[in-house]
């Protein structure tokens, strides 16, 4: 079996590493028969393009631009910052496997039985999120003092901007996607047209209080998939820096755990292969490894020039607050 690991040591660039590791995929899929193998190489073939052409980044980041320099005019008492990335490889391939641990779980605890290779390429399909864009905003104390208020006014202005986010964007060559968190996390506060595009972390908060609005469309221009976050300043600090970060993970890495003891050994080798793939990058020790761009003295203190661990940033604005800089607090 290959892993990501077998090739975070030889000093390659990120984009070596995925042709690499994409191949040698490739060639597993081809000598034992194992089609999963493939889709996982096809899948990193896909970030290889997203890191390689830039002129469709371009493109969209100038649309989504657009959502900006409309929210400079609409709201300027409001601060706030637009922020977009290209998933990091590593991220990018624990997720890969998480989904396949996930399918074959669910299947296995509802029926003893396993999804077949199309059943799981089902599910791989729905990650939708290699690139997002995340809008965060804040109330400045120096419009509302009170900070209750100030957090009221915050949310009131986030659920009044995804009202009119789909709209807007589809205008501008992206396609709103139906949202597949059903009825458990829909809004009560958003418009009732926007409502089925929308995941509503705020009113339906996830695991450590995280919180925030999520979107997924399609940019029909460079035929890929983005995901748009809306938080305010608090949401964003807790999830980014805060219990929804690291205890999120420690619960994703008991849950994995609790999995692999569900599933016999060596019944299930597309379940076997995904558990350990995604064991051995939580092991990681990211001072050891060598990537070119890529630095780290223990898995805090980490340059990440190349998006391998923290991904690709592609948009980063931020406009201030009208009068907030003149004011003494």
């Amino acid at each position: 079996m290959v892993t990501l690991n077998d090739y975070l040591y030889s000093g390659d660039t990120v984009l070596r590493i995925i042709q690499k590791y994409s191949e040698a995929l490739k060639e597993s899929s081809i000598e034992t028969g194992n089609t999963v193998d493939l889709f996982h190489s096809n899948f990193l073939l896909r970030m290889e393009e997203l890191l390689i052409h830039n002129d469709f980044l371009t493109s969209q980041s100038q649309r989504i631009r657009e959502l900006y320099k409309y929210m400079t005019d609409e709201y300027p008492f409001l601060a706030f910052t637009f922020k977009g990335r290209i998933k990091s490889l590593i991220r990018a391939e624990e997720k890969f496997n998480a989904y396949i641990l996930k399918i074959v779980y669910e299947k296995y605890k509802d029926s003893k039985s396993y999804p077949g290779p199309s059943e799981i390429k089902n599910s791989i399909d729905h990650f939708r999120d290699l690139i997002a864009y995340r809008i965060v905003v804040s109330m400045p104390r120096c419009h509302v003092a009170d900070k209750n208020e100030r957090e009221e006014a915050e949310i009131k202005y986030l659920y009044e901007i995804s009202d009119m986010l789909p709209d807007f964007l589809e205008r501008r060559g992206f396609s709103v996607e139906i949202s597949t968190g059903g009825a458990k996390l829909e809004s009560g506060r958003l418009s009732e047209s926007v409502r089925p595009y929308f995941k509503d972390y705020i009113e339906n908060p996830g695991a450590y209080g995280y919180q925030s609005l999520h979107i997924t469309l399609y940019d029909n221009e460079s035929r890929s998939f983005v995901e748009v976050q809306l938080r305010t300043k608090k949401m964003d600090d807790n999830a980014e820096i805060g219990p929804a970060n690291h205890l999120g993970y420690e619960k994703r890495q008991e849950k994995e755990r609790s999995r692999r003891n569900a599933i016999p050994l060596g019944e299930n080798i597309y379940f076997d292969e995904a558990y350990e793939r995604g064991m051995l990058l939580q092991q990681l020790d990211l001072s050891k490894v060598d990537v070119n761009m890529f630095s780290a003295v223990n898995n805090s203190l980490i340059n990440d020039g190349c998006g391998l661990y923290r991904g690709r940033l592609i948009l980063p604005f931020e406009h201030l607050s009208r009068f907030q800089n003149d004011v003494k607090y």
